[in-house]
């Protein structure tokens, strides 16, 4: 599942209501089961508002730890907790208004090379944060049972 230049797949298949089993582009990484929150929907799984904080907290954890890591620094475990904030925009719709992510590590500050040099680089490497931060394109084609384009970018 690799993410360099290029581009992969990720597969929904609705399983009832708001349910939807995620299948990967590796057969390797187990399905997941998402679903809206309740009254919507059942509660049955993340919903993509929490799948967003958590990719953007993953991305950063992961993009930390691989900066530090390039300085022979062994700063585990770590451990994020991503916060987020709803709001609603000008038309009332529900957004994801804010994501804080606080990242806390396993070894001291002291005791770790270069952090400084860490510190001011490792969220440029983060490609999820850096992409929702920045903004891209979503193309939104919608095709009906006979696989008729009814709306396309």
């Amino acid at each position: 599942m690799s993410d360099s230049e290029g581009s992969f797949v990720i597969t929904l298949e609705q399983q009832k209501d708001f349910q939807f089993l995620v299948k990967w582009d590796n057969p390797n990484v187990p399905e997941l089961l998402v679903d809206e929150a309740a009254p919507l929907g059942e509660d049955a799984g993340p919903n993509p508002s929490r799948i967003l904080s958590l990719a953007v907290a993953n991305c950063l954890s992961a993009s930390l730890l691989f900066a530090l890591r390039k300085f022979k620094n062994q700063p585990e475990p770590l451990k994020a907790t991503v916060t987020t904030q709803m709001v609603r925009n000008e038309k009332n719709r529900l957004r994801v208004g804010k994501i804080a992510v606080d990242i806390q590590m396993g070894a001291a500050a002291a005791d770790l090379q270069h952090l400084e040099r860490v510190l001011a680089q490792f969220e440029d490497f983060c490609v999820v944060k850096e992409s929702v931060r920045s903004g891209f394109a979503v193309d939104v084609t919608v095709r009906d049972g006979s696989g008729v384009i009814v709306k396309q970018p």
